[in-house]
C-alpha cells in the first residue's frame, strides 16, 4: 500500500531512487533498536525477550513510549502477513506480567520511569515492508492500540518509515451522551488509581470558554488526517509515529498547557506564553511549552503548532 517515492534531483532532473526490503529481517530489527527513540519516539528496553514456557515465544523488541505506555514491536522483512496476530499474541503476556515489565523498566531506565508506566492502553507497533488493505481494515475490529508502520530501504544510508494506519484501541468505556463530541472516554492510568484526576475530568471542570478554546486548538492539530489523537492519563496526545503535541487543562487559571515538538532555540521565548522545558520536569512531551489563555494566544501559537505538525 505504501506509495512513498524518493528522488535524487541534479541539474533540474529528477531520478527515482528505487526502494526495497532489507536483505535480512534481523538487520532491520537491529537498526531500529539502535535508533528507536529517534525513529519511533520509544525508549528501547529489550530485544528477543522470552515470554516463558507458557506463552512460548520471543518478543522482537520491548519499549516504553513518550507517554509511558508499554510497547511491543514486531518486524517482518517484506509483507506484514501474520505480524499483527503475532504482536497480539504477546499482548496477553504483557498484561499478565506487569511486575516483570516494570522491573525491566527500572533496570534499564530507572525508578522514575518504572513508577510512571501507564497500563491503560499498551501499544503494538508492527513494522513491515508493506501491508494490505485487509490488514488496515482489520484494525478497528481488533479493538487494540496498534500502529502499522511500513519501511523502505533506499540504499546509500537512506531508510524511510511511514505510518500506514493507526488505531487508538478501546482502553475505556464507550463515549456517553454527556461526553463532548471532541473528547473520547479516558481510562485511568497505571494500576487504575482512581485518586489521580484524569485529563477528561480537568476538561469537564473547565469553563465553557476554555473548552471552546480547546475545540479550536484540537481542530488545528487534527487538520491533517494522519494525525492521531490519544487520551493519556494526564494529557491529550497528538501524534504521527511520534508525538507532535500534548495538551493539559488548568481550569482555575483558564489555561491550556501545550507542549510542542519544536526546538526552543528557534523561538522567541515570551514570559507567560512560551518557555523552554527541556530541563524542567513537567507533564507532557516536547521541548517547547505554550500557555494559551485566549483566542489571541491561539492565533499567536498557530505558526508554532503548524511547525510541530509538519515537522513530525
Amino acid at each position: 500500500m505504501s506509495d512513498l517515492k524518493l528522488f535524487r534531483v541534479a541539474g533540474g532532473q529528477a531520478a527515482e531512487i528505487p526502494g526495497a526490503a532489507v536483505a535480512l529481517e534481523r538487520h532491520l530489527q537491529t537498526l531500529i533498536e539502535q535508533n528507536m527513540e529517534a525513529m519511533l519516539g520509544i525508549r528501547f528496553l529489550a530485544s528477543e525477550y522470552s515470554t516463558g514456557s507458557w506463552h512460548r515465544g520471543r518478543i522482537d523488541s520491548l519499549g516504553l513510549d513518550e507517554s509511558g505506555n508499554p510497547v511491543i514491536i514486531e518486524y517482518k522483512r517484506s509483507n506484514g502477513k501474520a505480524v499483527i496476530t503475532q504482536a497480539l499474541s504477546y499482548l496477553s503476556w504483557l498484561r499478565d506480567h506487569r511486575h516483570e515489565f516494570e522491573s525491566l523498566v527500572k533496570e534499564r531506565l530507572g525508578d522514575e520511569a518504572a513508577g510512571s508506566v501507564d497500563w491503560s492502553n499498551p501499544r503494538l507497533v508492527c513494522i513491515a515492508g508493506d501491508f494490505t488493505s485487509h490488514d488496515t481494515n482489520a484494525l478497528d475490529e481488533i479493538g487494540r492500540r496498534i500502529d502499522l508502520v511500513s519501511y523502505r530501504d533506499f540504499g546509500g544510508d537512506l531508510l524511510s518509515l511511514q505510518l500506514v494506519a493507526s488505531v487508538t484501541g478501546s482502553a475505556a468505556p464507550s463515549r456517553t451522551s454527556s461526553t463532548p463530541a471532541n473528547m473520547s472516554a479516558l481510562s485511568v492510568g497505571s494500576g487504575g488509581n482512581g485518586s489521580v484526576k484524569s485529563v477528561r475530568q480537568f476538561h469537564d471542570e473547565s469553563p465553557q470558554s476554555l473548552r471552546d478554546l480547546y475545540a479550536d486548538l484540537d481542530a488545528m492539530l487534527i487538520a491533517q488526517t494522519d494525525v492521531q489523537k490519544e487520551f493519556q492519563l494526564h494529557y491529550v496526545a497528538y501524534r504521527r509515529i511520534k508525538n507532535i503535541a500534548t495538551v493539559r487543562f488548568q481550569p482555575r487559571s483558564h489555561t491550556l498547557v501545550v507542549r510542542l515538538a519544536v526546538d526552543p532555540d528557534t523561538v522567541e521565548l515570551i514570559e507567560g506564553f512560551a518557555r523552554d522545558v527541556r530541563k524542567i520536569g513537567c507533564l507532557g512531551t516536547g521541548p517547547l511549552e505554550l500557555r494559551i489563555r485566549s483566542h489571541e494566544d491561539l492565533s499567536r501559537a498557530s505558526g508554532l503548532v503548524r511547525r510541530s505538525v509538519e515537522g513530525r
